[in-house]
């Protein structure tokens, strides 16, 4: 599947080469840039699929970048590919919206799958960091409870699913759990982020997780 790519770090090279990459995967560039404010006016209106950030800009960070775009495109994708893999760093990202997060040393082949993934809505991230994401999903849910009546009502399976998204599970894990196709799962998160005016599985993850459902 070709998926529309935004490019947005500040050095010339590595960005070229970024998109370099993506095209000869079969995806579609539609706009690079090398500034943070730039990057939100021009994703707004290249429209892409997911923009691949860089965390340091020069003129403003890759988390108020990830906030601009959000604001203007909610349904966008953002990959981080920083340099850094501080636990901070990673934790601002998920926080402002990304949905994912590889570090730069990361393998062609691995940015290549990240890509494919985040542009789907599954949180990715360098291997050590998810369970960081998740850790620090749980410690916020550990504020007291706030009552949750209004919640739309979600069928056995989508709630089946919702609670191994919980444990960190990808979606083939899922599939394999619970007996399924890569699609079915696909679909039933789908339908959950439909249904709860969510826009990824890192907002789910953390929807199910302050709701006791990681257990």
């Amino acid at each position: 599947m070709s998926i529309r790519v935004m490019v947005v770090d500040d050095h010339p090279m590595w960005r070229e080469g970024v998109a370099r990459d993506l095209t000869e995967a079969g995806h579609q560039v539609v706009a690079t840039s090398g500034e943070g404010r730039q990057a939100v006016r021009v994703a707004a209106a290249a429209r892409p699929d997911l923009v691949v950030l860089d965390l340091q800009l020069p003129d403003v960070s890759g988390v108020e970048v990830i906030r601009g775009l959000r604001a203007a495109l909610p349904e966008v994708r953002v990959l981080m590919l920083s340099a850094s893999g501080e636990p901070q760093s990673v934790l601002d990202a998920v926080k402002a919206g990304a949905t994912g997060y590889l570090v730069k040393s990361a393998a062609p082949a691995e940015f290549l799958d990240a890509v494919r993934r985040t542009a789907a809505g599954e949180p990715v991230f360098t291997p050590g960091l998810a369970g960081l994401v998740l850790g620090e999903f749980r410690r916020l849910a550990a504020a007291p409870p706030t009552p949750h009546d209004d919640a739309p009502r979600l069928t056995d399976r989508e709630t089946e699913v919702l609670r191994l998204v919980a444990k960190g599970l990808s979606y083939k894990q899922i599939a394999e759990r619970l007996g399924v196709s890569h699609r079915t799962v696909q679909n039933h998160v789908q339908n959950t982020l439909g249904k709860l005016q969510l826009h990824n599985r890192v907002e789910l993850t953390r929807y199910a997780i302050e709701r006791g459902l990681d257990g």
